[in-house]
């Protein structure tokens, strides 16, 4: 991506997580492990909107993520964070005191889950993130084994224990596990972005998808020659990763071109090196 699509790109994700934080985190009462949870807590003790509350731990945080993260990593958060707390200010205006869309606190938590995942690995997809435990789980990550999925996860359960302060044990430890729940969500949308597909084909007219593959797609390929196990005749098979959307444009050149391939098809769930340099 380049910095204005990246940016673009944040804003939007930026957009889902406001959606999910304020129409549904809020409403379902649940301290979901996010600073927004924690800011619905404490807007209950002390007397600040959300959104101020979300901004002044969100600052501390931020400073703490250029330090041990970057200054790119930084920068994107700033520019994330001031978009939570606006997208926020603006839900507050135009809808304020709003109540649950689905009247089912467990529904709510779901769509919460699921719609805040989403938003959350397009962040971590742009070295970026929502600000907040965000920035935690980002920083386990990079210090640690763990994947993204498990450190949101370890960082979100102080937020989901802040809980006890205002609601029940019930709700707490009801908060937890909804936040276990969101980092294996989470997991799953980084594991989708990442997913890739190999492709493999033995053809007649190798070199001619060769070309495609190289110049139109502009995707590496390689060459290995093969010996068929019943003639024992020799061909050539052209091996090459593309994402879901690129091998797509291949199957629908080598239909439009009518060139005979014997195509196989599997999934990669990373890919590391220079893959994404073109």
């Amino acid at each position: 991506m380049n910095k204005i699509k990246e940016y673009v790109y944040i804003t939007f994700a930026m957009g889902i997580v406001a959606i999910a934080v304020y129409f549904f985190l809020g409403p379902s009462k649940l301290a979901i492990g996010s600073i927004a949870g924690l800011g619905y807590v404490l807007a209950q003790l002390i007397p600040l909107p959300v959104s101020s509350i979300v901004l002044i731990i969100n600052i501390l945080l931020l400073i703490l993520g250029v330090l041990l993260i970057g200054k790119e990593f930084g920068a994107k958060t700033i520019f994330s964070t001031l978009l939570l707390s606006g997208y926020l200010a603006i839900f507050e205006r135009f809808f304020p005191n709003i109540q649950s869309l689905t009247n089912e606190g467990i529904y709510d938590a779901l769509l919460y889950i699921v719609i805040v995942a989403l938003g959350q690995a397009m962040l971590f997809r742009a070295n970026a993130s929502s600000g907040g435990l965000d920035i935690v789980a980002k920083i386990i990550n990079k210090y640690t084994p763990l994947n993204l999925g498990f450190s949101v996860t370890i960082a979100g359960m102080a937020a989901a224990m802040s809980a006890l302060l205002v609601y029940d044990l019930g709700t707490t430890i009801v908060s937890m596990l909804w936040t276990y729940a969101n980092g294996i969500v989470i997991d799953s949308f980084i594991d989708g972005f990442n997913r890739k597909k190999r492709i493999c084909i033995i053809s007649e007219e190798y070199d001619k998808i060769r070309e495609y593959i190289l110049f139109s797609l502009k995707r590496g390929v390689t060459l290995a020659p093969i010996l068929g196990g019943f003639e024992k005749e020799e061909k050539m098979e052209l091996q090459s990763i593309m994402t879901k959307y690129e091998y797509k444009h291949l199957l629908n050149y080598l239909e439009k071109e009518q060139i005979p391939a014997f195509v196989t098809i599997s999934t990669v769930n990373e890919v590391i090196g220079t893959w994404n340099k073109q």
